[in-house]
C-alpha cells in the first residue's frame, strides 16, 4: 500500500515538475519561416531576427526551409501542413508548380500565412499568391493586377483603377503609423500613432485587395518622393479559411528593431495561426512622439 501511495505521489510530482515543461513545449505553435532568394541582401539575417522575435514571445517553435539560391528550386517542397503558420522573407524565382498548389490549398484549407516586406513583390504571375497577400508591387504588376489602394485623410478607402505601375517607393526615413483599426485582434491596443524607425515606405500597391481589413497606414510624404497619399502599412486578409497577415514594413534589420515592426509581427503570427492575439502590448511601444528600438542580438 505504501509502495503504491509512492508511485502515486511521484507521478504527480513528475506530472508538476517534469512533464509540465515537455506537455508546454508540445503545445507550442509550429512556424516555418520560408527564404533563399530576396532582392533585399540582408535576408539571412531578417529570417534570424524574426525567428528569434517569434520564440521570444515563448508561443512559438521556428523551422526555416531556405530554397537554392538561384532559380527555381525543384526540390523545394516543405511539409506546409505541419505548421500553423507560415512566414515568407521571400523574393526570387517561382517555386514548383506542385509547392505553389500545396501552399495555397495549405492557406486555403486554414493554414495561416505572414507576408513581410520583399514578400509582396514576390510571384505576381501567380493568381492565388496575389488573392492571399491582397496587395503588392513591382514584378511587372500594373492595373491588370488590380486597383491601386490607399486611404484618405478621413478613412475612406479609395481603389483607383487607373492604368500604372504597382510599388514604389521614396528615400527611406522614420514615418508615422497610423492604426486605422483599434478592434482588430493584432491591433487594440495600439497607439492611434505611432513612430516607426527608418524604413522603405511602400506606395502604389495593387491587388484584389478581397477579403481584406487595412489595419495601419502611413502617409508616404512627397518630400521623401512619396505619393502624398496614406498608404496601407499593416493589413489582414481572408483566404478561404486562412489568415493572412500582411506587414509592408521590415526593409533593413534597423527597420526589424523597432518595437513597432516586432510587435506586430509576433501579434500578427499568432492570429494567422489562431485567430486570436494573447499578448499584452509592451510597454516599450513607441508612441506618436517617441521611437522605439531593440538592438538586435543573436
Amino acid at each position: 500500500m505504501l509502495r503504491r501511495i509512492g508511485l502515486a505521489v511521484g507521478l504527480c510530482l513528475g506530472l508538476v515538475m517534469g512533464f509540465t515543461t515537455s506537455a508546454s513545449a508540445a503545445e507550442k505553435l509550429l512556424a516555418l519561416i520560408v527564404d533563399g532568394q530576396n532582392n533585399h541582401g540582408i535576408w539571412p539575417k531578417t529570417t534570424q531576427m524574426m525567428k528569434k522575435y517569434l520564440e521570444e514571445t515563448g508561443l512559438f517553435t521556428v523551422d526555416v526551409a531556405t530554397t537554392a539560391p538561384k532559380g527555381t528550386d525543384a526540390n523545394f517542397a516543405p511539409e506546409f501542413s505541419k505548421y500553423a503558420v507560415v512566414i515568407s522573407n521571400y523574393n526570387g524565382a517561382a517555386w514548383p508548380a506542385e509547392t505553389q498548389k500545396k501552399f495555397a490549398d495549405y492557406v486555403k484549407n486554414g493554414g495561416g500565412f505572414v507576408v513581410v516586406h520583399a514578400a509582396d513583390n514576390a510571384f505576381p504571375e501567380w493568381t492565388e499568391y496575389n488573392e492571399m497577400i491582397g496587395l503588392g508591387g513591382w514584378g511587372g504588376r500594373n492595373e491588370k493586377s488590380g486597383p491601386y489602394v490607399y486611404i484618405t485623410e478621413d478613412g475612406m478607402i479609395i481603389r483607383d483603377e487607373a492604368a500604372g505601375a504597382g510599388g514604389h517607393h521614396g528615400a527611406q526615413h522614420e514615418f508615422t503609423v497610423r492604426t486605422r483599426d483599434n478592434f482588430h485582434p493584432i491591433t487594440r491596443g495600439l497607439p492611434r500613432e505611432w513612430l516607426h524607425v527608418k524604413d522603405e515606405l511602400y506606395d502604389k500597391l495593387r491587388g484584389p485587395g478581397a477579403n481584406m481589413q487595412i489595419l495601419a497606414t502611413a502617409f508616404a510624404d512627397p518630400k521623401h518622393g512619396g505619393t502624398g497619399r496614406h498608404e496601407p502599412m499593416l493589413m489582414a486578409v481572408k483566404f478561404g479559411k486562412g489568415r493572412v497577415f500582411h506587414t509592408a514594413l521590415g526593409h533593413g534589420d534597423y527597420s526589424q528593431e523597432c518595437v513597432g515592426f516586432i510587435t506586430t509581427l509576433q501579434r500578427g503570427a499568432e492570429w494567422a495561426a489562431t485567430g486570436k492575439v494573447t499578448q499584452d502590448v509592451p510597454k516599450d511601444f513607441p508612441t506618436a512622439d517617441a521611437l522605439s528600438q531593440r538592438k538586435f542580438t543573436e
